[in-house]
């Protein structure tokens, strides 16, 4: 919790002027019971009306000042909690941006966004309750002891002994309570889950018949977050009967006391009432206080688990080469000589070789290994390749092969773990990430589309894109044609997820969001599955007609949309099984000729 009150700093001016104005508040309280007891001695038993009246109109002028300043109060601590909040949600948004991909699959989405959600308003309730009531409550109980002891310290002695039992009695249920805490929040993170999961996911378990399934799962999940909150919630509703039972004894030890007292003309009536009222007052703030702990417990778990993402790196790091510089100095030598050198690609089914340059190399794998974090075995096996500026590179493989991860490590989307990757002759680990990933235009698997107008997601690839450039683009793309369709043109809304677009409607404009920035490295991520054959075949044909002539790399399920491609690489369990043309893997690759087949066999041949 402390590491995140620096979000406090644009708020300090607030943050004391809203315990001062509550202790103000509470200073004019602790007075009304004098008043109270000065109208019952005075006023009362002198049967003074006008005493009465002026100490009433007192009485009043005191509520109205303790108003104002319970309102000025709330104002400070209410701008202080909101502005905390808002700078912490800001930065948690902009650190998770900058994570990598394998701290985002660590962290997962539903947890990521219960941090930035719930537990972020949970500490923004508790710095709110911590300004307002932190101070005021044991302001008021420690000021209504010492009241008590100036009407009179014999009668006062209850004070004395109830305050440190009903103290020890709130605190003990509270710290029992604070693990607790953290348990339901862990459980809320598990309903998220699976919430989130069923929301996406509708269409697939309704298709499968699967409600009732799903159903019974969620019902699972929902029962053990309500279990440990009412288990917690038991163990917190002991606070307020526990309390009212000490305070109520003791109140009857006080009217013993003070009925003594009076009798015997060492105190007034008044002063029994005045008694009595501060015992009221301690008795309501220990509520308060006994409240706000468990508000402060539930933000203190929800803060460490804020910080805990917080905490996670933001990015890979730049220096990880730092002990490796021997490796990486023989890699470079042995690789990207000034004169060039021999390079030499193998594969299981091929075997080429060639002379090329470092500024004839546009992006080159260089014994590359890769682990997913917490996985038991390898997803890509000594991989080693080169390929050359303006190549197009046709990725192929069986289902879990490790295509997709091979091309998300060039942008660094994930870090190899063994060997090294080069992008124009320098290591991708040297690059500040922006530049590298500067140079890279991405399309994913998955269409991802945001809610606004088609211009507006096509700019997502590069703000100052020109009118010229966004034609390109979707011409290219082959996204044109349904988009001049459209009664807004570029200008016609997308809904959230491209809800209302087709899925090859979505993947033509993820395209055309990518090749607007022009990139140097241009990767499809088998983002044409849902094209037609005429249409994949013309959006090969743009993207080789393009002037900037990018490197491309097209992962594929399809051999159709590879066979034209200058290099082919084949991925078989993470290893590379061949490397060559078309007709080459044909002649020498198993594995390519048995996807091959599998597309293109006829019947009897």
């Amino acid at each position: 919790m402390k590491s995140l009150l620096k979000y406090l700093n644009k708020y300090k001016k607030e943050s004391i002027l809203a315990p001062l104005f509550k202790m103000l508040e509470a200073s004019f309280e602790l007075l009304v019971p004098l008043v109270m007891a000065a109208v019952i001695d005075r006023g009362i038993e002198g049967k003074d009306k006008n005493y009465i009246v002026s100490m009433c109109f007192v009485m009043i002028l005191l509520g109205l000042i303790g108003f104002v300043c319970s309102i000025t109060a709330q104002y400070f601590a209410a701008k202080a909690a909101t502005g905390f909040a808002r700078k912490l949600r800001y930065e948690m948004f902009s650190h998770i941006q900058r994570l990598s991909y394998s701290k985002l699959d660590t962290a997962g989405t539903s947890t990521l966004i219960t941090r930035m959600t719930s537990d972020v308003n949970q500490v923004q309730s508790g710095v709110n309750m911590f300004l307002r009531l932190f101070l005021r409550s044991p302001f008021i109980v420690i000021g209504a002891m010492v009241m008590a002891f100036y009407v009179d310290a014999h009668a006062a002695i209850v004070f004395a002994v109830a305050i440190p039992i009903l103290s020890l009695v709130v605190f003990s249920i509270i710290f029992a309570n604070i693990p607790l805490y953290k348990k339901v929040q862990n459980r809320l993170d598990k309903v998220l889950l699976v919430t989130r999961e069923n929301l996406n996911g509708i269409r697939v378990i309704r298709a499968f018949n699967q409600e009732e399934e799903e159903i019974e799962g969620f019902d699972e999940k929902n029962t053990a977050l309500t279990k440990i909150q009412l288990f917690a919630g038991r163990i917190s509703a002991l606070l307020n009967p526990i309390t009212y039972v000490i305070i109520n004894l003791a109140l009857v030890v006080l009217l013993y006391k003070g009925a003594l007292r009076v009798d015997s003309g060492h105190i007034t009536q008044g002063d029994v009432i005045a008694l009595i009222s501060y015992m009221s007052q301690i008795l309501v703030e220990l509520v308060k206080l006994a409240n706000l702990i468990v508000t402060l417990t539930k933000a203190a778990a929800c803060a460490s688990r804020i910080q805990g993402v917080m905490e996670i790196p933001e990015r890979m790091e730049d220096d990880s080469l730092n002990g490796r510089e021997k490796e990486s100095e023989k890699e470079k030598k042995g690789h990207f000589g000034e004169k060039g050198v021999e390079t030499e690609l193998q594969g299981k089914g091929t075997e080429l070789q060639g002379k090329e340059t470092e500024s004839d190399v546009s992006v080159r794998f260089f014994h590359v290994g890769f682990t997913y974090e917490g996985a038991g075995g390898e997803v890509l096996i000594d991989i080693d390749f080169s390929v050359k500026k303006g190549e197009t590179v046709g990725i192929i493989g069986g289902t879990g092969s490790g295509k997709s991860t091979l091309v998300q490590l060039i942008p660094r989307f994930y870090d190899v773990s063994a060997g090294s990757i080069y992008v124009d002759g320098k290591e991708v680990r040297e690059y500040e990430t922006k530049e590298l990933r500067g140079k890279v235009g991405m399309v994913p698997q998955k269409a991802a589309l945001f809610k606004g107008t088609i211009r507006e997601n096509i700019l997502f690839g590069r703000e100052d894109a020109t009118d010229g450039m966004i034609e390109e683009a979707i011409t290219v793309a082959q996204a044109k044609e349904f988009i001049e369709a459209k009664d807004g043109g570029l200008l016609s809304k997308v809904e959230q997820g491209g809800r209302n677009l087709s899925g090859g409607q979505k993947q033509r404009l993820t395209i055309a969001r990518a090749l607007v920035r022009q990139p140097e490295i241009l990767i499809l991520d088998d983002s044409c599955s849902a094209l037609d054959y005429a249409t994949d075949a013309a959006l090969r044909a743009g993207i080789k007609g393009l002037s900037y002539h990018p490197t491309v790399f097209i992962v594929s399920q399809r051999t159709a949309s590879i066979q034209y491609a200058d290099k082919i690489i084949v991925l078989d369990d993470g290893e590379i099984a061949g490397i060559g043309t078309h007709e080459e893997l044909l002649k020498s690759c198993q594995v390519y000729q048995e996807i091959y087949d599998s597309q293109y066999k006829k019947e009897g041949r």
